[in-house]
């Protein structure tokens, strides 16, 4: 066997060993998920993708040149045959024993691979439910046990009635004297906004007066300076 197979071989007998291994019944999905949370599998779950599309695709790879291999021996086989040559048909039945042998251990491992990633998913979701199903189990008896408080409190709440029925008429009467200055300051406050718009728009006018005057008085400062010109001109005839 040439030292890639020898390898795929390996990796074969690894995946075996891992699917047995996450078949194991006395071992809890609950371990398992803290396995997979520990922070040396989490370094390697960075590039957890990366390195299974690679081999995959290596296995692929290997899986159809397998498949090649048997075509060609299987041809060649039969040209012995119908040759006649022992020595030659057996070496070539040789070469396609090796062939399939090495289809089945390529078919075997790119099978197995994302089985593998399958049963890794599915314990971490049976460890996820495990563990929102004992939160919820303990949310339900807190909810108990609230219930039975709010009860009693109920029942203390209830003696207690005819004194907070005195303290909510107090609150009522001071909400609606609060009303009442509120009431009070939205008239004020309506008023002050009224007078702010009046002078909005005095400002406004007294704007455009202004504007008004700074052009008649650009005006009359052209004619004053036109009629310094005309002075100078005759004066220089």
């Amino acid at each position: 066997m040439s030292l890639q197979w020898t390898l795929v071989a390996g990796f074969l007998y690894a995946e075996i060993g891992v699917v047995l291994l996450l078949m194991l019944p006395f071992i809890s999905a609950t371990m398992w998920q803290k396995l997979f949370k520990s922070r040396f599998i989490r370094s390697l779950a960075a590039y957890s993708n990366f390195y299974f599309s690679a081999f995959f695709v290596i296995l692929l790879l290997l899986f159809l040149d397998s498949i090649r291999q048997m075509q060609k021996y299987s041809i060649a086989r039969d040209q012995e045959q119908d040759h006649g040559h022992l020595d030659a048909e057996l070496q070539q039945s040789m070469k396609m024993f090796r062939a399939q042998r090495n289809c089945y251990i390529a078919g075997f491992a790119l099978f197995l691979a994302p089985v593998i990633r399958r049963l890794a998913s599915l314990l971490s979701k049976q460890a996820e439910l495990i563990a929102r199903e004992v939160a919820s189990l303990k949310q339900a008896q807190n909810a108990s046990e609230t219930a039975k408080n709010l009860m009693k409190e109920r029942d203390q709440k209830d003696q207690q009635e005819s004194k907070d029925n005195k303290q909510n008429e107090e609150f009522e009467s001071k909400i609606q004297a609060l009303k009442t200055q509120l009431q009070e300051k939205e008239t004020a406050l309506s008023k002050v906004k009224k007078d702010l718009e009046c002078l909005r728009t005095q400002a406004e006018g007294t704007n455009k007066e202004y504007d008004r005057l700074m052009e008649e008085h650009r005006k009359l400062q052209q004619k004053v300076e036109q009629g310094q010109g005309d002075e100078e001109g005759k004066k220089n005839e």
